[in-house]
């Protein structure tokens, strides 16, 4: 004891009683986020800590394989598919255009034309993909169609001879099991191989480490597949990742994959018992098992009993008729099909009317917010696309064009190459949609314009189509009557139009008589 204790005892420090388990886990909750919470409710939800390459590795090939699975034999999943392809792609493809401008600003014209006429003519079938199968439109629908199956796409870059045409660049699509998910390896100063793709120490990637050789001959012999370590400006992965550090795809179906998967054995659960409720009647039965005497048999001992419209029969002494009426698919059937499809369709990304084909009780406005909804999604990954494959294909169609001199002036000069970051500004117009009521959509543009809230450009833009060649064709047209000396008629307002210049001045009226 001090001295001063003598004087001013200490004071006795108070305790606090211990709280019950229950009452302290409940003060803890209150102060924690409840999706951290343990409890009896979570204790089955296991969320392990891996990185996104992790998570990948362990779950990529079977989950690239069941939907692939359901891509063959689900109408569902193959229904999301061709969506994909028809909003993202569409039946032309995403057309370029050419901002080719001269150092003022004021468009090349000229560039523009002749750039855009020479990738149109690469992008034929025979010369943009090395097998001569496909065309520009088709590799787009492919890439797109790979991604949402596989979650990626690999497109090796075919350049200088090995082209084999005049422009020196030709795509060749490869599968995506070319680039294995088993190799990974630690390389020397930081960098590394993860599941073949070879990334330095700051995750840029490298090379990419292919089997260039027959896929499955390797697997079947028992043997390791030999591989390629190709330089990655030669390669094209086109894959969108969902996590900073991630390089390789996930299939975007792989939310829906069970559900879809379970779906289908339920649909077919349904229908067999449907088949068989409509099939079967009932049996006979008799006290001793036996069947009923006067059936005939098959070759393996089955009874065989007849039944023919509008007759009766009296059974045998101790026989007796029991019938069967399965209650299946019953009432709820519809109701639950609509119900799993909903949140499928909402995994999708895409709505309920699309990908079920049921537009029953949907009205105007419903469909309309949906479908709206529905196409910003689609040009997100428009947008997307551009950036992760249409870009870097013409970058290098471009420099390879340029470098060989295979887009040529009509007095055969070919364009120079040191002009080239000219030649590449470009943007790509993908596919657009019209709408059951078009008037409305047309009146809406025409007074954005009035009112100088939009441009021509802009709206041409929204359409899918290059302002330029509007005009363009519009010039073309317009010539094109004239030449013909034809009259256009306007039904509409019984007003009559042509382009054909009037001959004389219309004659002044005469002045009024006098009274």
């Amino acid at each position: 004891m001090g001295i001063l204790d003598r004087f001013w005892p200490r004071q006795a420090k108070a305790t606090t009683p211990a709280l019950p388990k229950r009452t302290a886990a409940v003060i803890q909750a209150t102060r924690n986020f409840e999706s951290a919470l343990a409890d009896r409710l979570t204790a089955s939800w296991k969320t392990p800590s891996l990185t996104a390459n992790e998570e990948i590795a362990a779950a990529l090939e079977p989950t690239r394989n069941r939907a692939r699975d359901l891509a063959k034999n689900n109408e569902f999943a193959k229904k999301y598919l061709s969506m994909l392809v028809a909003n993202v792609v569409g039946p032309n493809g995403f057309a370029l255009q050419s901002l080719a401008a001269e150092p003022d600003g004021k468009p090349d014209r000229l560039a523009r034309a002749l750039i855009e006429s020479a990738y149109a003519d690469w992008g034929r079938r025979g010369t943009c993909e090395v097998t001569g199968r496909l065309s520009w439109v088709d590799v787009q629908s492919i890439v797109a169609e790979t991604w949402a199956r596989d979650g990626e796409a690999l497109i090796v870059q075919l350049k200088g001879k090995a082209a084999g045409n005049k422009y020196g660049y030709a795509l060749r699509l490869v599968e995506v099991e070319r680039l294995p998910v088993q190799y990974s390896r630690d390389l020397k100063n930081g960098a590394q191989i993860i599941m073949g793709v070879e990334v330095d120490d700051l995750n840029r990637t490298v090379a990419y480490w292919l089997n260039l050789g027959k896929l499955g001959t390797a697997a079947s012999h028992g043997a390791q597949a030999t591989l390629t370590r190709v330089d990655a400006a030669d390669v094209i992965h086109v894959y969108k990742p969902y996590r900073p550090e991630q390089v390789r795809g996930m299939p975007g179906l792989h939310a829906v994959i069970r559900g879809l998967q379970m779906l289908d054995g339920y649909e077919e659960a349904a229908i067999v018992a449907a088949r068989i409720g409509a099939s079967k009647m009932g049996f006979f039965t008799t006290p001793d098992g036996e069947a009923p005497p006067g059936d005939d048999k098959d070759e393996q001992g089955n009874t065989i009993t007849d039944a023919d419209p509008g007759s009766f029969q009296t059974l045998p002494r101790g026989v007796q008729f029991q019938d069967w009426n399965p209650d299946y698919p019953h009432a709820n059937y519809q109701a639950f099909m609509k119900t799993r499809l909903r949140s499928i369709a909402s995994g999708m990304g895409v709505t309920y009317h699309g990908l079920a084909n049921d537009l029953e009780g949907v009205n105007f406005s419903s469909i309309r917010s949906g479908t709206l909804e529905e196409r910003d999604a689609w040009m997100v990954l428009q947008n997307w696309l551009a950036e992760a494959f249409l870009r870097p294909v013409f970058a290098e169609w471009l420099k390879w064009s340029l470098t060989s001199g295979a887009i040529t002036y009509a007095s055969g000069a070919a364009l120079p190459i040191e002009k080239i970051d000219k030649f590449g500004a470009h943007t790509w117009l993908g596919r657009r949609w019209g709408w059951v009521d078009p008037l409305k959509d047309i009146e809406a543009s025409r007074l954005a314009i009035k009112t100088g809230i939009a441009s021509p450009q802009m709206i041409a833009a929204q359409n899918g189509v290059d302002v330029e060649d509007v005009l363009a064709a519009i010039g073309d047209f317009e010539a094109m009557v004239e030449s013909a000396g034809v009259t256009l008629v306007d039904f509409s307002d019984n007003q009559q139009t042509t382009t054909a210049p009037a001959s004389e001045p219309a004659p002044e009226p005469a002045p009024p008589a006098t009274a």
